[in-house]
């Protein structure tokens, strides 16, 4: 999928010569967290908006180039690489750079969101699982193969969340099927974390404990 047709090119770029009273100015006027600083017409940093409290605003950009954090993507990016991007700096600007450094724009997370939501993982029918095991346990392979083994069709999914050595995984998959794909997967070790569908395995918990419930209460 190619999302260089989002590249904004309206979006200035600062000169490090510049005085840093042009950067307030910039963000008292827009919602951007960062912005891009050249010299020479080529890639030094960012500004982040959060640091300009801690500034003098009578001094120039350069007085501050220390302050610049570097993150940036290529203009031949794919969608994945510019979403982590702004999820590993916490950005919603990320400036797009051409071979000789130069910035020829910018992506904006709204943009790159709306085309992660045109996929067909968010538009194509079916429920959603997110599912989680050992990080050394767990393969992308066995996933799918789980899920097809039950008739169903995978979608699509990503991995939502690292901690403690668990990796949970979200999926999308038709709707064919879908509590034998649950009770397979606690079958191969994995917890069900969440799923917007009648977990049968749930619905019979619950009435063996009404059950148990009432046989305790005769």
């Amino acid at each position: 999928m190619q999302i260089q047709t989002h590249i904004i090119t309206t979006i200035p770029v600062f000169n490090l010569k510049d005085p840093l009273e042009n950067l307030v100015q910039f963000f008292m006027e827009n919602t951007f967290s960062h912005v891009a600083i050249v010299e020479e017409n080529k890639f030094l940093g960012v500004f982040n908006e959060n640091d300009l409290k801690n500034f003098e605003v009578d001094k120039t950009i350069a007085d501050y180039r220390h302050n610049l954090e570097s993150f940036f993507v290529r203009k031949d990016a794919s969608w994945l690489d510019v979403l982590e991007t702004f999820a590993r700096n916490e950005a919603n600007l990320v400036p797009v750079l051409g071979d000789k450094e130069e910035v020829l724009g910018y992506f904006d997370i709204t943009d790159v969101v709306s085309v992660f939501i045109g996929t067909p993982f968010f538009t194509e029918p079916g429920g959603i699982l997110v599912v989680a095991k050992g990080i050394k346990d767990y393969s992308f392979s066995e996933i799918v193969q789980i899920v097809e083994s039950n008739n169903s069709k995978f979608i699509g999914g990503f991995i939502s969340e690292l901690r403690d050595e668990q990796v949970q995984i979200t999926i999308k998959i038709s709707n064919n099927n879908m509590n034998e794909v649950v009770q397979t997967f606690r079958r191969y070790n994995y917890n069900i974390h969440f799923g917007n569908i009648d977990d049968q395995f749930i619905d019979d918990l619950k009435q063996r404990s009404d059950y148990l419930d009432k046989y305790l209460n005769v």
